[in-house]
């Protein structure tokens, strides 16, 4: 083998293992995982050629200090989406909507098309409770 080959094929060599270190990095590995509480706003299964679950569910909460600077309300709503891999879990969440629930959740730095796509995917139900609705008497 020629030295000029040598450093053609170390240099291929070096450049595929750092795409594969970044691709790992990118969408496989867990930057953070958590759980969130909220009502299931919306659950469906959508896309053109990889079909995945995606949801959305609306956390309640209070503004940070600039809201009440402007003269806005206190009160705001926060919009946690998300997707779902897992069959068992998307077949529970369709009957969920409206409902409030508590999701756990892998968060990635990038999303994949048949995972989801969202970067946030919900892997388990933690609880779910009915709404509870007041008369406003």
């Amino acid at each position: 083998m020629k030295p000029k080959s040598k450093i053609i094929l170390l240099a291929t060599v070096i450049a595929a293992l750092l795409l594969a270190v970044f691709c790992f990095f990118r969408f496989f590995f867990v930057f953070g995982e958590g759980v969130k509480a909220g009502e299931l706003n919306q659950f469906m299964l959508k896309g053109y050629v990889f079909k995945t679950y995606e949801g959305r569910m609306i956390q309640a909460g209070f503004r940070s200090g600039g809201a009440i600077l402007s003269g806005d309300s206190n009160l705001g709503s926060y919009v946690f989406e998300f997707s779902v891999d897992n069959q068992a879990v998307a077949d529970s969440l369709m009957s969920c909507s409206g409902k409030v629930v508590e999701l756990h959740y892998k968060e990635y730095l990038g999303a994949l098309p048949w995972r989801g796509m969202q970067k946030q995917i919900v892997d388990r139900i933690i609880s779910v409770k009915e709404t509870q609705t007041t008369n406003g008497l």
